[in-house]
């Protein structure tokens, strides 16, 4: 598959990218280069839902609209305490991130013995890009987040399924995302089709801009004047 042609498609759809958007996609391409396209696809559109967009590894309450992608863990605490106060947390009953067990990740993985099914000691290590996409990805694959899995679904008209047999049901409860998840996923079919997903990788794409562009150097073979100069310039070293 050729990144560069995904990333350029990826720009025109949804606009300029920084290097933990593209480091974060990286990372899912290498650790899911063995599913087949309708899955990478699945698990495309599932993340760019769970981070808003961002598409890197997040903590729980990080929104698009915020500058700071990596708060500190009293922060996300004061966030959630002050939602669940309000009632904003449909379906919680108990305040589970008071230890620090809040989501993190490009899938929002909660409580340790969500991570230790993928041998997880570390909960901020979730927030480490190449270790955040082998859960998403293994997470969904083998249905370690709430049972169901990608071979589950018929994809892609699986995406258009009701509530109750919709595939983000792998990820998530019916949290009103479903069409959201949807229109993502059928952005980044075109995407991974026209980059040749399931062909050979090409290696990973940086995108951080540089102060100023060098030309690289290019070494070629020399050339017979070349060497007739540097003989002469020997002779009167």
């Amino acid at each position: 598959m050729n990144r560069q042609t995904f990333f350029e498609a990826y720009r025109r759809k949804f606009g300029s990218m920084q290097q933990p958007t593209v480091d974060g996609i990286n990372a899912l391409f290498d650790a899911g280069r063995d599913l087949s396209l309708q899955h990478m696809t699945n698990v495309l559109a599932q993340v760019r839902r769970e981070t808003g967009g961002w598409m890197a590894p997040i903590k729980e309450t990080v929104m698009p609209w915020h500058d700071d992608k990596n708060p500190t863990d009293a922060t996300v605490i004061r966030r959630l305490d002050a939602a669940f106060a309000k009632g904003q947390l449909k379906g919680v009953k108990a305040p589970y991130w008071r230890e620090g067990e809040f989501g993190r990740g490009q899938i929002q993985l909660t409580h340790k013995a969500n991570r230790m099914k993928f041998g997880i000691e570390n909960r901020d290590d979730l927030l480490r890009p190449h270790i955040s996409a082998m859960v998403a990805v293994r997470g969904m694959r083998d249905g370690l987040f709430r049972g169901k899995k990608l071979a589950d679904y018929d994809f892609p008209a699986a995406i258009n399924y009701s509530p109750d047999n919709n595939p983000r049901r792998i990820v998530n409860g019916n949290d009103g995302s479903d069409a959201e998840v949807a229109v993502s996923h059928k952005a980044f079919a075109e995407m991974l089709t026209a980059a040749g997903w399931g062909a050979v990788m090409e290696p990973r794409v940086k995108e951080t801009p540089k102060a100023e562009h060098v030309a690289p150097v290019v070494l070629t073979a020399p050339s017979k004047w070349a060497a007739f100069i540097a003989a002469i310039v020997a002779l009167f070293k």
